[in-house]
């Protein structure tokens, strides 16, 4: 048996107050926060697990498959990004994924076990192999001041 360990990361600014561009991280919608400066949906979590993905297989999925989905096909959902991720792993099977974000805005404590969720409906595993936390960071960064967020993801595959 072969186990891998791949890390991600991913990190975008908010659009300033008032924009109508929705705050989307681990697919749900976070009403209480502006959406992100970026060309997708900005899904600090999915990207994050998406480049993840790339540290195990070296495929590059941000900056490339996800570029031409966004640019070409005009796809900007990020789920559709991570699915796609996930087809780059072939007969590697994920045993775990391990997710962080740090952010002042939105908060996160009510709705962990729903992004646990939705993450585990995506990547088609049991919640139990989903782990999820979140910090303010204690303002020390620019995302613990609530300019952003970024998400860190790792995640654990095994070839049998």
């Amino acid at each position: 048996m072969l186990v891998k360990t791949g890390i991600g990361q991913d990190s975008h600014r908010f659009l300033p107050p008032g924009s109508s561009k929705p705050c989307v991280i681990a697919g749900l919608i976070f009403e209480e926060a502006p959406g992100f400066m970026a060309n997708s949906d900005g899904d600090i979590v999915f990207h994050a697990i998406c480049n993840a993905i790339t540290s195990v297989t070296g495929v590059l999925i941000l900056g490339a498959i996800a570029d031409d989905l966004c640019l070409r096909d005009g796809i900007t959902d990020s789920e559709v990004y991570l699915k796609e991720a996930l087809k780059t792993l072939g007969t590697q099977t994920i045993s775990h994924v391990a997710v962080t974000i740090e952010a002042k805005r939105p908060k996160f404590s009510k709705r962990l076990l729903e992004m646990r969720e939705n993450i585990a409906r995506v990547m088609e595993l049991n919640i139990s192999q989903v782990g999820i936390t979140a910090t303010s960071g204690e303002g020390l960064t620019d995302f613990g001041c609530g300019d952003g967020a970024q998400c860190f993801a790792i995640i654990t595959t095994m070839v049998v």
